[in-house]
């Protein structure tokens, strides 16, 4: 590890042979420092993951090194030069790509039109891309990236729609990959798969930034580790010499406890009943094809499955975002199968979405505001149709400091705020008030260890508060070590049900894949 220029686990404090290095980086946003004097880099050939918190300052400097943002001191090196870059167009022309965490496509495109955005090949004025096609197939065979020239990319995977982000950095000549979360979006499967990308890039000398939270994911794939704490790099480990709590500890500065303890579900009667039910997906497609399925106060039942087979439109169909075709939903003896998304808030049910940008927050809305969405219709927050702010800014304050809302501010908007900290406004909204069944998909998605820690013990600490929890997960160790029962989809059946005690990932993921699970039968009374 390396600290404040020391040398500890054999590591020592050289740039020798970077292609891309950060000297002293910092870049401060009024009184906050988001990088400190900060020292990085990358070598031709070689992974170097880039951990910390959310806030920890990964993205800002990324963001410099990509001439996204200007920094405020401190320079950066190309093959030990000192460079100045203005804007990304400048960094693509020195060899440095960047594939961010949300993708910078144009679905209605090709892949092959995707790629030429910015640099279209042109035959005597006229758009060729018959050179370009023919070159996307030599770039995914040397790197063993398989993609179609031709696909329309809303036609892809997320995965796939990854791979062709990566073939739009190397057509550009990059020399240095650098991914913003890449597997965030991805199911286990895909992640597999980009990892062997990554190992043939590195392979061909291309050196790689990967920014990650999941610790396992790291020590699998990178040469090198470098840990952010508050701005700075809080040390540096190579793989062998780390654990996911040693790594975690430096993330956080104090030490962590990954294992997910809970005490045995003792589970009630069923209170999310759902029978037979169908769902279209948005091309009016069916996704959900007559799922059963139930969940018990006090028990956390979980759903596996590759991404795409249904899970999002089963949660969407239950929560009230997406109409059924056939089939019911009740809550407890409450038919809620054609109740109003406010019906079913009213009657108990909350939800923590997917897509906590989209369906879960009003970004340019307050923490305070983000906190009452689901109730600032009611007393105490409304009042003869006046909303009362003293009553909303008092119930922020309670809950900024009771789920650890990091910076403690409930006037701060709330699209300001980190990852992390963003579900953890989402969470306390909908886990602080009187909730009888929780829906929550996705709910640690692109967020630090340690709140990921925290959203497992709310989900935890809701079971045992007699909640039914249904947890939809692409992390089969989250759904491993949260949940009392797992029901895996596919092709938008559940094809089998496992206790989650006593199952294996290998048990998962043949079901996962299609293969014979147990026949469910859901409880009924």
């Amino acid at each position: 590890m390396t600290v404040g220029g020391g040398s500890v686990l054999g590591i020592p404090p050289s740039s020798e042979g970077y292609v891309l290095e950060a000297r002293g980086l910092t870049k401060r946003y009024g009184s906050v420092i988001a990088n400190k004097e900060v020292q990085f880099g990358v070598r031709r050939g070689e992974i170097v993951a880039l951990l910390g918190e959310n806030g920890a300052g990964k993205t800002t400097l990324m963001n410099m090194l990509f001439g996204m943002t200007a920094p405020d001191a401190g320079s950066v090196l190309i093959d030990g030069g000192p460079v100045r870059l203005q804007s990304p167009r400048d960094a693509l022309a020195l060899g440095i790509g960047m594939v961010h965490q949300h993708f910078m496509l144009v679905p209605p495109f090709t892949v092959a039109e995707n790629i030429a955005l910015g640099v279209e090949p042109s035959r005597r004025g006229i758009l060729d891309l018959s050179d370009l096609e023919a070159q996307i197939t030599a770039l995914g065979r040397r790197f063993g990236i398989d993609i179609d020239p031709r696909a329309l990319v809303k036609d892809l995977s997320v995965g796939q729609q990854q791979r062709v982000e990566i073939i739009k950095a190397l057509y550009r000549g990059a020399r240095v990959l650098i991914l913003d979360e890449p597997t965030a979006v991805l199911t286990p499967q895909e992640a597999d798969d980009l990892f062997k990308v990554l190992r043939g890039l590195a392979h061909e000398g291309t050196g790689i930034v990967f920014i990650s939270h999941k610790l396992r994911e790291v020590l699998d794939v990178a040469h090198r580790i470098v840990v952010m704490r508050r701005g700075a790099v809080a040390g540096e480990v190579l793989p062998r010499d780390a654990t996911p709590e040693s790594l975690a500890s430096l993330m956080v500065g104090r030490d962590v406890l990954l294992r997910v303890e809970k005490a045995p579900s003792v589970p009630g009667n069923p209170v999310i009943v759902v029978r037979e039910l169908v769902v279209n997906d948005d091309r009016r497609v069916r996704a959900v094809d007559g799922v059963s399925l139930s969940v018990r106060t006090g028990e956390i039942v979980g759903v596996a499955g590759v991404q795409g087979n249904g899970q999002t439109e089963l949660v969407e169909a239950i929560t009230g975002l997406r109409a059924t075709q056939s089939g019911s939903l009740h809550l407890g003896e409450r038919d809620l199968t054609r109740a109003t998304v406010r019906e079913r808030t009213d009657a108990g049910l909350a939800h923590i979405p997917e897509d906590r940008q989209r369906h879960g927050l009003v970004l340019p809305f307050t923490v305070a505001q983000n906190m009452i969405l689901n109730r600032y219709y009611r007393l105490p927050f409304s009042r003869w149709m006046v909303m009362q702010a003293k009553a909303m800014r008092d119930q922020a304050r309670d809950l900024v400091g009771r789920f650890d809302v990091r910076p403690a501010n409930p006037e701060a908007r709330v699209g300001s705020l980190s990852g992390g900290n963003k579900q953890k406004v989402i969470i306390a909204r909908e886990l602080s008030r009187d909730v009888r069944a929780l829906v929550a998909s996705q709910p640690t998605r692109g967020v630090d260890v340690g709140s990921v820690v925290f959203i497992h013990g709310a989900l935890i600490a809701a079971r045992d508060a007699g909640a039914a929890v249904l947890l939809v997960s692409a992390e089969l160790d989250e759904l491993l070590a949260v949940s009392d029962r797992i029901l895996v989809m596919f092709r938008g059946r559940i094809v089998g049900e496992v206790e989650a005690a006593t199952a294996t990932r290998e048990e998962i993921g043949l079901l996962m894949a299609g293969g014979v699970g147990r026949v469910i039968v859901p409880a009924t009374n």
